[in-house]
């Protein structure tokens, strides 16, 4: 394909397609959110995203949006933010839906992570005679996916490290309180940060102290949307021991069959045996007494899990940090301070000694989430 060159209108529908893909938001995993606009003689004739998986993708959606309201495809141009499918999955190729709608030219955000899928349906459009031009908002096409690009590559799930504390860097006092740190907006936003994650984890020394739900709550979404109830969090909670109590939210409450415990070869069978009639039991190898951390990203991006939310208190933290484990971090500061040696740390563990060898944030961004402050930065 020859270098491509796209003009204001062009970079003005891509944005307009990339809003549409953030309405599949929290309901797409394990597929990417993918929003696409079919365009002629300059008017937006078909809209669609995906809205969730198993469903219609974005392009066959505009058709049909196209179709469905007396417009004629043929002719067209299609904006899509990332390459289409090439291959038969739950649904058919992109690909053939594109030629079949006598498509003319497709404009496209960002190509597949997938080694062996990327470039692949360009070469088939070609060849059916349809004009492609690519990297149109490439960045934010790309960044939209983050986490799907990751695993789809690595197929391990992208780490986020989310943190509420004090300006001094602490997450609760010396005797444990904890509530609340951060104010209602700033919760608002971490419940949005778990609705659009896979899993949420947590070690067992914050079930408990805290006792939590681990759930995301959402009001506003009509109950007919199609993105409304696709998808459950899953609860992920460290417990080499199998410490968790039989009464906890985490294994009593109306999902317990959606929480995981990773224990080790310390646990007792009998609790063991016990906490199986209610959730699902992992023994992960072991790693200095504490769960294999590496092990269970594997075991989680086998079974799709896509993207992790670590809220898991300092040790749990500072643990995938250690390890080099994490790609982004999600850092709330309320405009408090607690004090004491003894009051618990966001990330503890048992430190950097070389501070030539801390860990380095890159990509930082600073919002203010009503009182508080939100950082959000990559990793490494």
């Amino acid at each position: 394909m020859p270098p491509a060159t796209f003009n204001d209108q062009d970079r003005r529908i891509m944005r307009l397609a990339l809003a549409l893909a953030r309405r599949g938001y929290g309901s797409t995993s394990p597929n990417p959110m993918v929003g696409a606009l079919l365009v002629k003689k300059g008017e937006i004739i078909g809209r669609g995203w995906h809205c969730r998986a198993g469903g219609p993708h974005a392009e066959v959606e505009a058709i049909a949006h196209a179709v469905k309201t007396g417009k004629d495809p043929r002719g067209s141009a299609l904006y899509v933010t990332l390459e289409p499918c090439s291959s038969y999955g739950r649904t058919p190729p992109c690909t053939e839906a594109i030629a079949s709608a006598g498509i003319s030219r497709v404009i496209v955000g960002t190509t597949d992570p997938n080694p062996s899928h990327a470039g692949r349906a360009y070469r088939i459009l070609e060849k059916s005679g349809i004009a492609v031009s690519t990297g149109l908002l490439a960045e934010e096409s790309e960044r939209l996916n983050e986490s799907f690009n990751h695993w789809i590559v690595h197929r391990s799930p992208f780490v986020t490290v989310k943190a509420a504390m004090t300006l001094d860097g602490k997450i609760a006092t010396a005797q444990g309180e904890s509530k609340w740190i951060t104010a209602d907006k700033a919760r608002a936003w971490s419940m949005n940060l778990r609705k659009g994650s896979d899993a949420i984890l947590v070690g067992i020394n914050t079930i408990l102290a805290d006792d939590p739900s681990l759930t995301f709550r959402i009001t506003g979404i009509p109950k007919k949307s199609k993105t409304a109830g696709q998808r459950i969090l899953r609860r992920i909670i460290l417990d080499s021991k199998a410490r968790t109590p039989m009464e906890s939210q985490v294994v009593s409450d109306s999902e317990a069959r959606h929480t995981t415990l990773v224990v080790t070869k310390a646990a007792a069978r009998r609790k063991i045996a016990a906490l199986e009639k209610r959730v699902t039991v992992w023994t992960a190898p072991d790693r200095e007494g504490k769960v294999d951390l590496k092990w269970l990203l594997r075991r989680l991006g086998g079974e799709s899990v896509t993207s992790l939310v670590v809220e898991g208190g300092g040790e749990v933290n500072a643990s995938f940090l250690e390890q080099g484990l994490v790609h982004r971090v999600a850092f709330f500061y309320a405009p408090k301070i607690f004090g004491g040696r003894g009051a618990r740390k966001a990330v503890a563990g048992s430190g950097i000694r070389d501070a030539g060898k801390a860990v380095h944030l890159k990509s930082i961004e600073w919002r203010r989430i009503g009182v508080d402050i939100l950082m959000t930065a990559r990793v490494g």
